[in-house]
């Protein structure tokens, strides 16, 4: 069987083996040995992605699903660099999160069933070259995290849960109408002889179109204008998993009432599939409204980055400061994106992945504060790093790698985006959107200092004299996202070789 079929489905197999469980420590046990084995074959997945053409793809499987004339579906799948890194970071995840997960007391056998089947949807979404593939495993997120959220959360966990499925929900009817009118379109079209719902198929013939319409080129005269609804529309689509302002207000709320777990997962590897998903469909079925819409996008970009940064700072809840700063974080993504450079597209697919370890690390540290104190003020720690001096050092280097410091892998996605945008002619107006985006640095910088300063440092508060140190199990699960935050930010050159034809095929397709 193929070795990419067996990663996506091998969390199934492990939800269904907990059918078989007695109680919830032998469920545990399932959970965390298909978190593990997920892990090491996603790490196999990364190595079979290293050494590939531009717009060639490992792993690949192409079985007919559903065949009804010309809605021909197939289960087509395979990876490249871009989908290789973000699918070892989603193995990556699952074991730290697994980890994290180890004292769930609730509906055990429940809560791991969800959480291994949200593993099977995200990493079926980036495997997939198939158009309705991509939509059903985008789909089948929806349901695992909608639990998670509404039976594990917090207080205002049923809020929480129903908005995100609402947001997410809205999102999907964009997309779906997208993929409708994309079929409709290259079906009645003789010019194209590929399949209809194939990726890969499609992308080729955008390049071959190269006109307003992309693969829309049938629609004669009104080709640029229903182009233009449908980027528009499966933007929106991929805007709210990012989250893109305006459409980000779900977020907060999800990551506050989620368990640390799953905090982990939706900062680490869900915002990351909107993103994927403009650089796999959006932007290459579409080259010539993309031009068009650089500008806006770099805009959205800057708006991110700025407003996420001075919510964050504006917060005195542990967990909602380190939820905006992902809203403030992903505008970088935008930002290379709208420039189409080398740098911005390195630096934006930079912050993809490193955002992943970081914004998942820092999660860990809030679950772990979180546990001792039973609450997330800011203003009510002190001086937890001389009676926690393990965490406390994780935690700030964490903190270190968010804002961006040199040595740390936080720091190349948002240089190379800078300096991608800056320096771009893909679009009027990007040194100045790119100065105006500086501005979300120093607000980053002022909180994340403000928050060591509040706990870690000053004089130790009384009522936490006896808090104890990061235990083994929290150690493993924050070191294992601390290693790759330290060796990328020294030596980045092994991620970016593995992703770089992905960048240069995109560069291709859409520049």
């Amino acid at each position: 069987m193929n070795l990419l079929t067996i990663t996506i489905f091998l969390p199934v197999a492990g939800l269904l083996a907990l059918l078989f469980t007695k109680d919830g420590k032998q469920a545990r046990w399932v959970g965390m040995f298909g978190a593990l084995a997920t892990f090491v074959l996603s790490t196999f997945v990364l190595f079979k992605s290293v050494n590939l053409e531009p717009s060639e793809y490992a792993l690949t499987s192409d079985v007919a699903w559903i065949t009804l004339g010309k809605f021909d579906v197939h289960y087509r799948i395979g990876v490249d660099g871009l989908s290789g890194i973000l699918i070892f970071l989603t193995g990556l995840l699952a074991f730290a999160a697994a980890l994290a997960s180890w004292n769930i007391e609730k509906g055990t056998r429940g809560y791991w069933a969800m959480f291994l089947l949200l593993h099977t949807g995200i990493i079926g979404t980036f495997a997939s070259l198939d158009l309705f593939l991509f939509y059903v495993f985008w789909e089948v997120m929806l349901l695992p995290m909608y639990f998670l959220i509404g039976v594990w959360g917090g207080p205002r966990r049923i809020y929480a849960s129903i908005k995100f499925f609402l947001y997410t929900l809205f999102g999907s009817i964009f997309l779906l109408a997208g993929i409708l009118v994309i079929y409709f379109a290259v079906t009645s079209d003789p010019a194209f002889r590929g399949n209809a719902f194939s990726i890969p198929d499609l992308t080729a013939y955008a390049q071959q179109a190269r006109g307003a319409g992309g693969i829309l080129a049938n629609y004669g005269a009104n080709a640029g204008l229903v182009a233009n609804l449908v980027f528009w529309g499966m933007f929106v689509a991929f805007a709210v998993k990012v989250p893109v302002f305006p459409f980000h207000t779900w977020l907060p709320d999800a990551h506050v009432e989620a368990p640390t777990p799953i905090s982990v997962i939706l900062a680490g590897i869900l915002l990351k599939l909107g993103g994927y998903g403009m650089l796999r469909i959006n932007f290459p079925f579409f080259p010539g409204v993309m031009k068009d819409a650089a500008f806006w996008i770099g805009l959205l970009g800057v708006i991110n980055i700025v407003y996420g940064a001075l919510v964050a700072m504006a917060q005195t809840d542990f967990k909602k400061m380190v939820a905006y700063s992902s809203v403030s974080h992903m505008g970088f993504c935008l930002l290379g994106f709208a420039a189409m450079t080398p740098e911005g597209l390195n630096g934006a697919i930079l912050q993809l992945f490193n955002h992943g370890t970081i914004s998942g690390l820092l999660f860990l540290v809030v679950g772990v504060v979180y546990d001792r104190a039973h609450h997330r003020d800011l203003n009510r720690f002190g001086g937890l790093l001389w009676k926690m001096p393990v965490y406390g050092t994780i935690a700030t280097i964490a903190m270190f790698a968010s804002l961006g410091l040199p040595a740390l892998s936080g720091f190349w996605g948002e240089f190379l985006a800078f300096v991608g945008s800056y320096k771009t002619t893909y679009y009027e107006g990007a040194k100045l959107i790119t100065l105006i985006a500086t501005l979300g640095l120093v607000f980053t910088a002022a909180y994340y200092l403000r928050a060591i300063q509040r706990v870690f440092l000053g004089k130790t508060n009384p009522a936490y004299e006896s808090f104890p140190d990061a235990t083994t199990r929290e150690r493993v699960a924050m070191i294992a996202l601390l290693v790759p935050t330290i060796f990328l930010g020294i030596y980045p050159k092994p991620l970016i070789a593995v992703y770089q034809p992905a960048v240069d095929a995109i560069r291709l397709l859409v520049g």
